[in-house]
């Protein structure tokens, strides 16, 4: 029997200490490069201008030869304003890198010695960053969706004679919200089955119809099949799709082998996401737990040092958060992601 990939050393390439053993020139040339790639010209935040800037190598700072302004290698990203060593935040990426089921901000603030709504924020950013770069392009072939329900747990009370059926509408919380999730199939030249390679994830009231419908005709392309539970919520996809579905109230499997087993085993994730490190998920921000969720599942068999490039990539290329930059001081989002 051949060794799992994540018990190889393939899997290793990155690990926080090399991370910490990084001098600040250092840590400032890797996200130099990683930004503007390699050579000695860079861009202007504000003007967009290219070039040989006046490099200003007291401060670390360059001054734009067209509009003046003085920026840094952090400025118009999602990493601007900070007041920590750059070393600290790729430490940060790092340590978000190798939690496989997310990372709660409480332990983020330990493992970096910084205070607990430091560690909110920051890993929050990361999460942004992962949201704004997600590749949003039209699943195709086989194509398995479900939906998941959060916060709308209601406690019973201790008398049953005061208990209510909590399955009512009328008795559901007004912040319950549906995790919907559609994960792409893929299989090797052999036919093996090596699971999902691309996941998309989206925040929606409850498993509608018209909801499920709109997305699918956006985010799945014509001429693919989509496999689904027995919920009448996928009844109009018949129209549009192959649609295969599976009766889970007598079978994990249909006769024809059909399942959705790709859809749960995302929310396997994401339900261990949730108890173990999370334990609530704000609806403000319950789009980007959900992605982050789904950026795991779809490199679960990337080497973590192409995982940690790849976010500090991202990190790099998102411009200065208006939700998070001075979150502390009041600048919040005021309206949650839902997709329709």
């Amino acid at each position: 029997m051949s060794q799992h990939f994540l018990l190889s050393a393939k899997a290793r390439t990155l690990s926080v200490r090399k991370v910490m053993e990084l001098t600040d020139d250092q840590a400032f040339a890797l996200f130099r490069e990683v930004r503007w790639g390699e050579g000695e010209e860079v861009a202007c935040p504000v003007c967009g201008t290219v070039g040989k800037h006046y490099f200003q190598h007291t401060r670390k700072q360059w001054r734009c030869k067209d509009c003046n302004h003085t920026f840094s290698v952090t400025s118009g990203t999602i990493f601007a304003f900070h007041k920590l060593p750059l070393r600290v935040y790729l430490a940060a990426i790092a340590i978000y890198t190798n939690a496989v089921k997310g990372i709660s901000a409480l332990q983020l603030s330990r493992d970096l010695g910084v205070q607990y709504k430091t560690a909110f924020v920051l890993a929050h950013k990361i999460r942004e960053s992962l949201m704004e770069h997600r590749d949003a392009a039209p699943l195709n072939g086989e194509v398995h969706m479900d939906g998941a329900y959060v916060n709308g747990h209601i406690r019973p009370k201790n008398k049953k004679e005061d208990r209510i059926d909590r399955r009512l509408a009328i008795h559901q919380k007004p912040g319950k919200r549906c995790v919907f999730v559609m994960r792409q199939k893929v299989e090797t030249a052999e036919n093996e089955i090596k699971g999902s390679n691309k996941t998309l994830t989206f925040i929606i009231k409850a498993e509608n119809q018209a909801d499920v419908s709109k997305l699918a005709d956006e985010f799945v392309k014509k001429g693919s099949m989509i496999c689904a539970d027995e919920s009448n919520a996928y009844d109009p996809l018949h129209a549009k799709f192959d649609t295969r579905r599976v009766n889970h109230s007598i079978e994990y499997r249909a006769d024809d082998g059909t399942t959705n087993n790709l859809a749960e085993s995302f929310f396997s994730r994401f339900r261990r996401m949730q108890y173990g490190q999370m334990h609530k998920f704000g609806n403000l921000y319950l789009a980007n737990y959900a992605n982050e969720a789904a950026y795991r599942e779809d490199t679960r068999r990337t080497p973590n040092g192409e995982i940690f490039t790849d976010i500090m990539t991202k990190c790099a290329h998102t411009g200065t958060s208006r939700d998070f930059c001075g979150y502390w001081q009041g600048n919040k989002r005021l309206a949650e992601r839902l997709a329709a």
